[in-house]
């Protein structure tokens, strides 16, 4: 069982990027469960079909510890097994704590069932500390991969992510197994990810063009895939899944300076300084 978590800038399109790929993986025949660790709770939602997902927190605060797995599991698009953590009411308490303590319910309930093939994280915005880093901070995740785009706070956002994969990956055993670049249609964009990925000692794994089918799949809500499966963009995803199946380059990120990273976007005509 492979174990991912997908990180990148809050609002590059993790959640949408994850559910696709997803749904790609998922009409290859794997089996996947998606563990939805964001407080707005819409990590499955397109996989599920818009339906309103139960909240592990929601579902013990209301039921207790004593209850059955599938109050908080529900199986859509290609059997794909969904669960949201949910979070904290808004300004009380830690929302990192949600992802801990789904993970800790959801292994008392046997949710890692030992034919899953894949078990994905999605994972709030670019926060790399706390409960946050608890896919990667207690090896949850081994296998970690950046949505990122050519715009510049992705990136460093991206760079900063890399920073904490190195911070855990001696004792979580955790590795950067390459950028997902979510097109926003920067100029010269593939190019200069995969500068970037390069010099992190990565790959840009794949390169996610930008097409408003996603937008009109989303408003149906759907996946791609299942919205419209000839279209070109379903054939994108299709390709990140194969690539992401098939990846055997994991690697212990070299994270740039801050000097660096701006010295490489100067080079590709992204910052005017």
């Amino acid at each position: 069982m492979r174990q991912v978590a997908i990180y990148g800038k809050g609002g590059i399109g993790k959640s949408t990027t994850t559910q696709n790929l997803n749904a790609g993986l998922g009409e290859m025949g794997k089996k996947i469960m998606i563990v939805g660790c964001d407080p707005k709770a819409d990590s499955t939602r397109l996989i599920l079909g818009g339906l309103a997902q139960q909240t592990v927190l929601d579902t013990l605060r209301e039921e207790g510890d004593d209850i059955e797995l599938d109050l908080v599991m529900k199986t859509g698009f290609a059997g794909i097994k969904c669960v949201e953590s949910g979070g904290p009411e808004p300004g009380v308490g830690c929302a990192g704590r949600g992802i801990i303590t789904s993970i800790s319910l959801l292994e008392r309930l046997g949710a890692y069932e030992a034919d899953l093939d894949y078990v994905f994280y999605d994972v709030l915005g670019d926060v790399v500390c706390g409960g946050f880093a608890m896919p990667i901070r207690e090896g949850k995740a081994r296998e970690i991969y950046i949505v990122c785009s050519g715009e510049m706070m992705a990136m460093y956002a991206a760079n900063n992510i890399c920073k904490g994969i190195t911070k855990f990956a001696n004792t979580g055993g955790v590795r950067l197994g390459g950028l997902i670049c979510n097109s926003r249609k920067v100029d010269g964009e593939a190019e200069l990810v995969s500068a970037f990925a390069k010099e992190l000692g990565t790959q840009m794994i794949h390169f996610v063009p930008r097409d408003n089918m996603v937008q009109r799949a989303e408003i149906n809500k759907k996946t791609v895939i299942e919205y419209d499966p000839t279209c070109n963009q379903a054939n994108e995803y299709r390709e990140l899944a194969r690539k992401i199946d098939s990846n055997d380059m994991f690697v212990i990120p070299k994270p740039l300076s801050q000097e660096r990273l701006e010295e490489i976007l100067l080079e590709h005509g992204i910052l005017d300084m």
